[in-house]
């Protein structure tokens, strides 16, 4: 069983997120900050990270994403954004934050699942 980490100061996203993974036999830890977030990847060692953009601050999920890399945490990380939508600017993977991918919130279940599947195929791989 594959274990993910949720990091999003959003309850709703964070419950529904952990449903539907649960829901498909993952192992899911949340935590609301980004604090607690990095806490939380270095105790437990998840296959895959996922990352909301916005937190305390517009850009907490940029620094934590480059807080990870820096530590040398290569766990592959799905990067949650409504920033596009609510700035319209575009992000690329890699080019401003060292994520694998970013999915605009909301995020279908059927998106999450497919998402999470192949990040973690990824993470096999390496």
């Amino acid at each position: 069983m594959s274990k993910i980490i949720i990091i999003d100061d959003d309850p709703d996203i964070l419950d529904a997120s952990s449903l539907v993974l649960t829901s498909k036999g993952f192992e899911v830890i949340t935590a609301t900050n980004p604090e607690d977030g990095y806490e939380m990847v270095i105790k437990n060692q998840p296959d895959l990270i996922i990352l909301d953009v916005m937190m305390n601050e517009p850009d907490d999920g940029f620094f934590l994403a480059q807080k990870f890399r820096r530590a040398n945490i290569t766990t592959p990380i799905l990067m949650y954004t409504s920033v596009s939508k609510a700035t319209g600017m575009d992000f690329e993977v890699g080019v401003m934050v060292p994520v694998d991918e970013f999915v605009e919130k909301p995020i279908s279940p059927e998106e999450l699942i497919s998402k999470v599947e192949k990040l973690l195929k990824v993470r096999i791989a390496r």
